[in-house]
């Protein structure tokens, strides 16, 4: 089951990609190839890496690309778009190449994760869902791996459906936690849909609706004795919760042959809960019974009641990890890198629009503290062992810099931005001079500017 099974997404874009795809048409730069790259700036949560994930969807959205009647109609209805663009929409189909790494995959910043290959009005018209899919799914990956790392081989499981942001961020959000390391989920459509290890029990309704704990304890055991978990914290866990539990397991289940599977444990003072229960369940003799715990966990929590020697077997992590709550912004951007001319591929990666030129205000900026304290500068290096050099606004001001006329390249407002550039303009280089002489290529550079003009 896929997600065009119900539904045509391929409408599911910003409406600047038709603007454009239009001029492109009227242009007649349609068929020009070109290429588009993935890549994101920042780890969240100021991690060390991220986990790719998404490009299933990604796939599927681009082998069922197409424009029905009803599209073709509502799009004539905006008045901007000719006759013969329609057409060509009533009958388009993408024709380029996706490259991507594999789902699942570390990721750094700045490093093109999925590279279109495409003429260009293809690849303009799958920018947003290409960036939907990669921001949404490798967001809730990279939480999961944080949180699947916090747990320390211990199991956690997806229970976030209810505080995911709608339907299909849950859904796929249960798909991006099993990527990035949960066991299963308790999303019964994400199971079907991805052959996700589906599991639940009971709520505190299920023992609300009987009489007492224990006659509540005891209907379920008897509907299921083979995987048995229950719910102990809708009263008193110490006092009413685990007794009843054991009580179950005593008289109801081991006359049946079977065994208390689990306890789950959802508010309260879980490290101290957890221990005193293990210590009753061990007396009791049931030292295979598993405590499993949730309750707003993430990878901060986790680490916190392992850290208080908490007696837990798995987790049930929801909001914290469905929503990635703690950074919910994954920010992967998608940018030309080149165009075919010729039968070559030319770099059409940006470098700071004439930077030599605005040099002067830039270094007057600096010295008066015109609002550019917190910037990095990228500069040619002053010595023959870099290749560039990342200098911060506030390092310049310092007396101890050399005093030296400085080229400056490109400007960035953080250091991995900067990082990024950088990069970027080694890269430019090397493909254009098969070599990391930057200072050559940017000579070059601007002299083709200066014959542009």
């Amino acid at each position: 089951m896929r997600q065009y099974d119900q539904r045509n997404l391929s409408m599911v874009m910003d409406f600047y990609e038709m603007t454009m795809s239009n001029g492109y048409f009227n242009t007649e730069n349609a068929d020009t190839r070109v290429a588009f790259d993935v890549f994101y700036r920042k780890n969240p949560d100021n991690g060390g890496f991220a986990i790719f994930a998404g490009l299933e969807q990604i796939i599927e959205y681009i082998n069922d690309l197409h424009f029905s009647r009803e599209d073709i109609s509502y799009l004539r209805e905006q008045g901007v778009f000719g006759e013969e663009f329609l057409e060509y929409l009533a009958n388009f189909r993408f024709q380029g190449d996706i490259y991507a790494f594999r789902e699942g995959t570390i990721m750094y910043p700045g490093e093109p994760v999925i590279t279109v290959v495409a003429p260009l009005i293809d690849a303009q018209l799958v920018e947003t869902a290409i960036l939907l899919q990669v921001n949404h799914q490798s967001l809730i990956a990279t939480k999961a791996r944080r949180i699947v790392k916090a747990a320390r081989g211990r199991a956690v499981s997806d229970f976030g459906a209810r505080r995911a942001h709608n339907m299909d961020a849950a859904v796929y959000g249960a798909r991006a936690c099993c990527i990035g390391g949960a066991v299963g989920t308790a999303t019964v459509l994400a199971g079907k849909m991805f052959d996700i290890p589906i599991s639940g029990t009971m709520a505190h309704s299920w023992v609300m609706f009987y009489n007492d704990e224990f006659e509540a304890f005891k209907k379920y055991a008897e509907n299921y004795p083979d995987g048995t978990v229950l719910l102990v914290d809708t009263y008193d866990v110490l006092e009413s919760g685990i007794p009843n539990a054991i009580r179950v397991a005593k008289e109801v289940l081991e006359p049946m042959g079977k065994r208390l599977l689990g306890i789950r444990l959802d508010s309260g003072d879980l490290a101290y809960l957890s221990k005193k229960a293990r210590k009753m369940l061990d007396d009791a003799g049931l030292t295979d019974c598993k405590i499993v715990v949730s309750n707003s966990l993430d990878e901060f929590t986790i680490n916190s009641l392992l850290e208080q020697g908490a007696c837990i077997d798995s987790f049930g992590v929801g909001e914290r990890m469905i929503t990635s709550k703690s950074e919910p912004v994954f920010g992967a951007v998608y940018k030309m890198a080149a165009v075919e001319e010729n039968g070559k591929f030319v770099p059409r990666i940006k470098v700071s629009e004439n930077i030599e030129k605005k040099a002067d205000k830039i270094k007057w900026k600096i010295t008066h503290n015109a609002g550019m304290l917190h910037m990095y500068v990228i500069s040619l290096p002053q010595n023959n062992d870099s290749l560039l050099e990342i200098i911060s606004t506030k390092e310049l001001m310092q007396r101890y810099y050399p005093k030296k006329n400085l080229v400056i390249v490109g400007i960035a407002k953080g250091y991995e931005e900067a990082v990024t550039m950088a990069a970027t303009i080694v890269v430019e280089t090397m493909n254009s001079l098969g070599s990391t002489n930057v200072k050559q290529y940017l000579k070059e550079k601007r002299k083709e500017n200066q014959k542009e003009r």
